[in-house]
């Protein structure tokens, strides 16, 4: 069994701990050691698995730890991966037993995770710490950059290009063959039928830009 901690006590980073539940009910990989969040006032323990402490702790661990980021945001993920300098510490691609996924060209970085019942089809290459969540699909020939997160029940079709640390909100729909610039928060339920700029929020169907966001606001 594999040592894992868990980045983040909120509902994402609870819901991580129910995947690695799952992963281990069909082979034992992964033994839970805790919980560790930069919030305030924190409880002892939740859902039975203690907190630890701050996110910095973690680069004080003397020995190799496998870690998931059960963070949703794009951008606090990649803050959070920015303050971590531990050598020993890994991150491995999570993956729910449930996830029905192609055999053909499917490549998917680390500390990606894909939760329950999505669905991979081929050709399809995902890069460093995606968040994939319930429910979701993605069509062949897609392209998705590191850092960027589909919330539930997101349906990306077929030659789709996703820059990085884009969102995607909960039940949004990616038309085939558009772009999706980088930092770019697509809102929950829209329809993308045409490419979208980076730094942007766009809603509706079909889905367009409403505001556009500083560049500088993201950077870590």
């Amino acid at each position: 069994m594999k040592k894992i901690a868990i980045i983040g006590v909120g509902g994402f980073g609870r819901e991580v701990k129910i995947l690695i539940d799952h992963i281990n009910e069909v082979e034992p990989q992964y033994d839970i050691v805790g919980f560790y969040d930069d919030g305030d006032g924190l409880n002892s323990e939740y859902n039975g698995i203690p907190y630890m402490g701050k996110i910095e702790e973690l680069n004080r661990l003397p020995e190799s730890m496998a870690v998931a980021v059960g963070v949703g945001d794009p951008h606090t993920k990649a803050k959070i991966l920015s303050q971590i300098s531990n050598p020993d510490l890994y991150f491995p691609v999570l993956i729910h037993p449930s996830v029905i996924m192609g055999q053909d060209d499917i490549t998917i970085g680390k500390g990606t995770i894909i939760c329950a019942n999505s669905i991979l089809t081929c050709n399809i290459h995902i890069a460093e710490f995606v968040t994939v969540n319930l429910c979701c699909t993605i069509g062949h020939d897609t392209e998705v950059s590191r850092f960027s997160s589909f919330m539930p029940g997101v349906n990306i079709s077929g030659e789709v290009v996703i820059q990085e640390r884009v969102y995607v909100g909960t039940g949004a729909k990616i038309i085939n063959q558009v772009e999706v610039g980088k930092s770019t928060i697509i809102g929950a339920g829209a329809v993308v039928a045409k490419s979208l700029p980076a730094n942007c929020t766009a809603v509706g169907l079909p889905a367009k830009p409403i505001k556009f966001h500083d560049p500088d606001h993201f950077q870590h």
